[in-house]
């Protein structure tokens, strides 16, 4: 019987170098004024550059990628609690080699793009050389592909595209877009849509403007148009009507390594409250000492390892079984579940700071709005919900129980009086046997 909760030596050790690494130098790239996706910037080239060389050399660059990619292979669970560190700050993803969407978009390229189309943005995409935007959602559509209208035209030897996206993250800063758009209208719902990659700098190819999640002082999440876009008919990534297929391919693993990246978030947002718990003065102590404050720690605590630990347990069944159709109710409980323990958990950690709590010198009301984000990218919560249910009724579509279900407390009394006897008349034989 396996059954266990320990990691195993090996890797324990560099997690505890990974944790080390990322306090002391990563942590502090976040208040430099820096993006993560400004690749070109001289200041990222000086200073990531040779942290992300340690990285290397330490053999934890791209991990989630197979050596033939130069990473490690790892599986879901070693890359969760890799992720559980690195998810305390938004530079650490970039100088691991993981940073989304780069790391999807490379996954898409490396299992469905041609040798011409890998040789061009593969390498330079895994190196960290340039950046990439997925450029799926629409203003009219949200993240729902069944309402999408960009399209995309076969003209000659050339695709033409017309339509807008909306929240291209990291759009500003890219050298290509991953474009999903409808190749055939006609076609079943799931068929009709295909992927591209279209170059940013492409006649036609135009940023309305750079929006930001409210409170963050630049928008990193580009509002593009799609103007009679021409790219040649070999930009398509995979095969015409694939792009569904492709989509769900490269967010499995994903919503994994979202939550827990937002694990680290959540535990760092209590570890900051329970320093100020414990040094926060009042007139007879401090505020550790009272209940309510107790209460709220105990909450965050316990919601915090019960997410965390369903993480896992989906990261191993995804390891285990190697197919993500397998383990899809999982990834979607966990993806619903994401958003509300994150924002219950931050925002208690805002409120026990109290009035330092809410302003711009502390994290909490970044982290309140990011658990929306967490709400409502890869999909809603209400539609990752649908999923849980639908998944999980599978297993009863064949019951067919009656009104009075085999399964109601006097239906349940008459089959266990039929299988032991009644009590009663058996009381009154060993009475009269005894008389």
């Amino acid at each position: 019987m396996a059954w266990d909760f320990e990691t195993d030596p090996e890797f324990a050790e560099k997690l505890e170098w990974i944790d080390r690494f990322v306090t002391e130098k990563v942590e502090p790239l976040s208040y430099i004024g820096l993006h993560p996706a400004d690749v070109k910037n001289p200041r990222y080239e000086k200073l990531i550059r040779p942290l992300q060389a340690e990285v290397k050399a330490q053999k934890l660059w791209a991990c989630h990628l197979g050596p033939e990619l130069g990473g490690q292979g790892y599986g879901q669970v070693k890359l969760g609690l890799m992720n559980e560190i690195l998810g305390r700050t938004m530079f650490a993803p970039s100088v691991f080699g993981c940073q989304a969407p780069d790391t999807g978009n490379a996954e898409i390229i490396a299992h469905f793009g041609t040798e011409e189309q890998k040789k061009e943005y593969l390498g330079p995409l895994l190196n960290n050389e340039m950046v990439s935007g997925f450029s799926m959602s629409e203003p009219q559509g949200g993240s729902d592909p069944t309402l999408f209208i960009t399209s995309a035209v076969a003209d000659g030897d050339e695709w033409v595209i017309n339509g807008e996206k909306w929240f291209t993250t990291n759009a500003k800063w890219s050298e290509f877009l991953i474009v999903m758009a409808v190749t055939d209208p006609d076609a079943p719902t799931y068929q009709r849509m295909s992927m591209f990659i279209v170059p940013t700098d492409t006649p036609g190819v135009e940023i309305v403007r750079n929006v930001g999640v409210y409170g963050s002082p630049r928008g990193s999440e580009g509002y593009v148009r799609y103007t009679n876009v021409r790219v040649p008919k070999d930009h398509l990534l995979g095969e015409r009507g694939g792009a569904f297929i492709i989509s769900q391919t490269r967010l499995g693993g994903g919503r994994v390594h979202h939550a827990m990246r937002t694990v680290g978030s959540c535990r760092r947002a209590l570890d900051l409250m329970c320093r100020r718990a414990v040094s926060r003065k009042t007139r007879d102590g401090v505020i550790a000492d009272k209940q309510a404050v107790q209460m709220q720690i105990a909450d965050s605590y316990i919601e915090l390892e019960q997410f965390r630990l369903f993480v896992l347990k989906t990261a191993w069944m995804i390891d285990k079984y190697k197919d993500y159709k397998k383990v899809r109710k999982d990834i979607a409980a966990i993806k619903s579940q994401m958003p509300k323990v994150y924002h219950d958990i931050a925002a208690r950690a805002l409120h026990v700071h109290g009035a330092l709590g809410v302003s711009n010198e502390m994290p909490f009301a970044g982290q309140v709005i990011g658990a929306f984000v967490m709400g409502i990218a890869d999909g809603p919560t209400e539609v990752h919900k649908v999923t849980v249910a639908r998944q999980h009724l599978r297993a009863y579509r064949d019951v067919q129980d009656p009104d009075f279900p085999a399964y109601s407390l006097p239906q349940l009394k008459e089959a266990a009086l039929e299988l032991y006897g009644d009590p009663v008349e058996a009381v009154h034989e060993m009475a009269d046997q005894e008389a």
